[in-house]
């Protein structure tokens, strides 16, 4: 049982001090993990610190160089296990200790296996008082996406959807002129979204949202991120318009994935500074539309899994996809989704309109309860498919 920490402040307190900051390297901290910091001594806060990639210090050690003299003999209070082995910077447990500090209070462990549980039993051995599990699951939401990544080299992918009470996702189609927007949800959803993306490496979508919606894509959330979001499109017969708002927005972060050879099109793309990869077609299965929604009728998809995969190795740590009932469904059906987003607007579309799904699909396990929050008149709903911390 933790003891009262001095001052009355309690050590949830100091931690949630600590993971206000560490929500402060969100867009900024990616490939690493968002991590807070604050150092306790004698009821007051002598220093603080999160964690940002290009200072190059974790957040550890920025609150202690602000903390100074006074670290020693104090509380440390961390959103993520300390790390104990050497990288673009020295080992946060070794200046930990050479601080001086007496007692570190640790939200959760760190899931690179390479750190997990070691970095504790440095500081033990050292002498340090070690607490964990502090507030663990606000802090492990924080970082699913590098817990994911680092554990299996794919990022956490996220399907977020905008519904109606009756579980379309759009009116039927051809009742908005392409590239006209069809809201369902209201401004606040919109730009919570936003928001969303912000807290994101990349967004995903289809060839046949882009074909209907031709959407942007891009994170307008006006909050500073360190990369570009990356905008993927699985094309499977590389039909992208060279009239795209993608392409004609292209900033070195559209990335496509299709199926076929070279061709005359993939050139003009590449000369606009669109990426284009080529990977395998999913296994297309007669009885099963959901495999076949890359290029409906004609070949089977790309990959999802050589997809995810090529993004793991571009060090992506979260996807969000934004696609149609085809991609959705398919994701869905391979397993490759490990949360959903649905926002539902107070509104009917009828068996005309879009589904959510494709097709009926096996009801994927939920591994948590889920978040219900409210925006306007929208209701937003979150659940975990998968805990990437298992």
């Amino acid at each position: 049982m933790l003891r009262q920490a001095k001052g009355g402040f309690s050590h949830e307190e100091w931690m949630e001090e600590a993971l206000a900051l560490a929500k402060r390297s969100v867009g900024i901290a990616s490939p690493n993990p968002r991590v807070g910091c604050v150092i306790v001594k004698d009821g007051a806060l002598v220093g603080k610190g999160f964690h940002a990639y290009d200072w190059l210090d974790h957040a550890e050690v920025c609150a202690l160089k602000e903390a100074g003299r006074n670290a020693r003999n104090a509380t440390a209070y961390l959103t993520l296990e300390p790390c104990c082995t050497a990288g673009r910077t020295g080992p946060c447990t070794r200046a930990l200790i050479e601080a001086g500090v007496a007692r570190v209070v640790v939200a959760t462990e760190d899931p690179n296996p390479a750190v997990n549980g070691k970095g504790l039993e440095q500081l033990r051995k050292a002498g340090i008082e070690v607490d964990t599990g502090v507030l663990q699951q606000d802090a492990r939401r924080l970082n699913d996406g590098f817990a994911r990544h680092i554990r299996t080299g794919v990022p956490f992918v996220n399907l977020k959807a905008a519904a109606s009470l009756d579980g379309r996702i759009a009116p039927a189609p051809g009742t908005a002129p392409r590239g006209s927007p069809v809201y369902l949800t209201g401004e606040e959803s919109r730009a919570e979204v936003h928001r969303m993306r912000h807290g994101v490496d990349a967004v995903m979508t289809g060839i046949n949202t882009v074909l209907q919606d031709d959407p942007l894509l891009t994170d307008r959330s006006g909050l500073k991120r360190r990369r570009p979001l990356l905008r993927v499109v699985l094309d499977s017969g590389l039909r992208l318009p060279m009239d795209a708002k993608l392409v004609r927005t292209v900033q070195e972060d559209v990335l496509v994935f299709c199926t076929v050879a070279p061709t005359e099109r993939q050139r003009g793309l590449e000369a606009m500074g669109v990426r284009v990869e080529r990977v395998d077609a999913e296994e297309a299965h007669p009885d099963t539309a959901a495999q076949r929604w890359g290029d409906p009728g004609r070949r089977g998809g790309v990959s999802l899994q050589q997809v995810f995969r090529k993004l793991g190795e571009l060090n992506v740590l979260n996807v969000m996809m934004e696609a149609g009932s085809q991609l959705n469904g398919s994701a869905l059906t391979g397993g490759h989704v490990d949360m959903v987003t649905l926002f539902y607007a107070p509104m009917f579309l009828g068996t005309a309109g879009v589904p959510l799904l494709q097709e009926s699909i096996a009801v994927p396990h939920s591994s948590s309860q889920p978040v219900v929050e409210t925006f306007g008149a929208d209701v937003r709903v979150e659940t975990w498919l998968r805990d990437p911390w298992a």
